[in-house]
């Protein structure tokens, strides 16, 4: 009988468990340029370089100064080094300081700049120039953390979750950062590339130094960034993050010689979650913000609105997303804006004496998305609805209404110029005890430009926005009178028309300056807005009917002598007109420091 040969197959099966460790030596950092190395290990965080990793990184030591001499030698050397794995994104930094009993280690709140030393790293995941995140922290290990947007804004009512250790030596102090990736936005790829910086302040010296070498004679932050690179196999991780909330309220309320309790239960959630790696949702169901910082206390006397900070996470969370600055100015700018996300959640605005009518309105729910893609587009929409509020009697105090926000920006030749566009609406049930007092709709669009030109050296910048209001004969007409418009202004000479039912109007601004290089900086701009002009639904507007001419002209010495450390001298000029070319005021003044 013959054989009948059989075949052996050996099927090897070799699970995958992400990008093989790198080998041999790290290749060395540049003056812009630092290679992260990937940890095999988790690494623990208590402010030492005992881990493995930290043995094998290379470290950046090119810091140099840049204030209050610009590009200058350093007092003391500092080192830093990058690693990451699946999870988190890793930097060690040691600040050498020949007399670390002079470092002081001072405590304060999160967020609040202590006069102390400091460590910080900036990183730009995006690589977009435009936008990134701020880790700093002092000997005591106070932390404090900023979202970057627009290039040079801070948004320090951002707040991420990370973790950082401090030590105090005999070589000087040592901070060790944990910043995981759930917190970070980058594009999914096989290999990224993020903006990064390490900045040191040496408070007994006022001097800061940094890597890669800050430059306060060029405009921008982020774009001045060095770069991390050999970040392989990042993943994508669906960051999903769900905060529910139970609130139990036992209220003693009088009833003639005694007292009744009521008891009050109530319940929401707070939920975010990762799309892709750079499209994140936030979404809200009757939220609760008890524990936000209350807001400081004002004393107002003039009859135009207090602008106050927005606190609460939900809508701090990607805040620089919606910002369209609207009248706003080297010589003035007063966070006129038509995004105002105070305006969701507010407090009613019919209360009268009503001791029953509540302090805020109720948040049904609100859903927001935000991120950028990978062809530089940021996008950003929002939409919250809002519960009817109500005093005695069932006496409406604030009607139920539906907010929404777009927002959309495209960014050419590498953040240096761009275009975007804004779209808000709100929308109110109203009834007969309100429609007389507010307005039924409010519509507002808007288009912006920037352009950097001549080495980034000097911008031209603009805007055009359009608005549109709606509702009853009576709601209309004290819109009309109310102190952003004052259509009845005996010098105004606006038609006051008691019988319309809409009002429309319109915004522009153009802005050109030199925002670069030498010694000199300057803006002029022109800004317009028309009587008819109204974005307070969603947005802040304090005074309509104007246009203004703005001039700012500054001098910066950023070389220290024996008189100074760094000096500026600006001069502003301004003049105010009505849009019929009444003039409103005339001003000019400088100053030195």
């Amino acid at each position: 009988m013959p054989a009948v040969p059989m075949l052996a197959v050996m099927v090897v099966v070799q699970a995958y468990s992400g990008p093989p460790a790198q080998a041999g030596k790290a290749p060395s950092p540049t003056a812009t340029t630092v290679v992260a190395r990937r940890a095999v290990h988790a690494v623990i965080i208590d402010g030492k370089d005992d881990d493995e990793v930290w043995r094998e990184a290379a470290a950046v030591t090119a810091f140099r100064e840049f204030s209050p001499r610009e590009d200058g030698d350093p007092r003391f050397p500092t080192e830093a080094k990058v690693a990451y794995d699946d999870h988190n994104f890793y930097v060690f930094i040691r600040a050498f300081d020949p007399h670390p009993d002079s470092i002081l280690k001072i405590l304060a709140r999160r967020d609040v700049r202590a006069p102390t030393d400091q460590l910080k790293i900036v990183i730009d995941s995006y690589h977009d120039r435009r936008t990134g995140f701020e880790f700093a922290v002092n000997p005591a290990g106070v932390k404090r953390d900023y979202a970057i947007y627009d290039d040079n804004r801070e948004d320090d009512a951002w707040d991420g979750v990370w973790e950082v250790a401090t030590t105090v030596d005999t070589l000087g102090w040592t901070a060790e950062f944990r910043i995981p990736l759930s917190q970070l936005r980058y594009a999914h790829a096989d290999s990224n590339t993020f903006g990064f910086a390490v900045w040191r302040d040496i408070q007994r010296y006022t001097e800061r130094v940094s890597w890669p070498v800050y430059r306060q004679s060029q405009s921008g932050f982020a774009s001045q960034l060095g770069d991390v690179t050999g970040l392989v196999g990042l993943p994508a991780p669906r960051r999903l993050e769900v905060a529910p909330y139970m609130v139990t309220k036992n209220v003693s309320v009088p009833a003639g010689p005694s007292f009744d309790r009521s008891q009050k239960l109530t319940a929401g959630a707070d939920l975010k979650y990762g799309l892709t790696s750079n499209l994140t949702l936030d979404a809200t169901v009757n939220p609760d913000f008890g524990q936000v910082e209350a807001d400081p206390a004002v004393l107002n006397l003039t009859a135009f609105e207090t602008f106050f900070q927005e606190r609460r996470p939900f809508f701090v969370a990607g805040t620089g997303v919606f910002r369209f600055a609207v009248n706003c100015s080297q010589v003035n700018c007063n966070g006129e804006r038509l995004f105002y996300s105070r305006r969701i959640g507010r407090a009613p605005q019919l209360p009268g004496n009503d001791a029953g009518s509540p302090i805020a309105t109720t948040i049904y729910s609100a859903a927001k998305l935000t991120g950028r893609l990978p062809g530089g587009q940021t996008v950003g929409l929002l939409d919250a609805i809002t519960q009817r509020a109500t005093g005695s009697a069932d006496r409406t105090t604030e009607p139920a209404t539906n907010y929404a926000a777009l927002r959309g920006q495209q960014d050419f030749r590498k953040g240096e110029s761009g275009i975007g566009v804004m779209f808000t609406a709100v929308n109110r049930s109203l009834d007969p005890l309100t429609d007389a007092a507010l307005r039924q709709s409010a519509y507002v669009g808007a288009l912006d430009f920037r352009h950097r030109f001549l080495g980034s050296r000097y911008q031209l910048s603009g805007s055009l926005d359009v608005s549109r209001v709606a509702g009853t004969a009576a709601a209309i007409a004290a819109t009309q009178r109310d102190p952003v418009h004052y259509y009845q202004r005996p010098d105004a000479g606006l038609p006051l028309d008691p019988t319309r039912t809409s009002l429309s109007g319109d915004a522009e601004e153009l802005l050109f300056g030199k925002v670069g290089g030498g010694i000199t900086r300057f803006e002029t701009s022109y800004q317009r807005r028309s009587p008819g002009f109204e974005v307070n639904d969603l947005g802040f507007l304090l005074r309509a009917d104007q246009q203004s001419w703005n001039n700012w002209f500054g001098v910066q010495s950023l070389h220290p002598s024996r008189v100074y450390q760094t000096a500026f001298w600006n001069f502003n000029w301004w003049q105010y007109w009505t849009v019929g070319g009444l003039p409103v005021e005339r001003a000019a003044n400088t100053n030195v420091h």
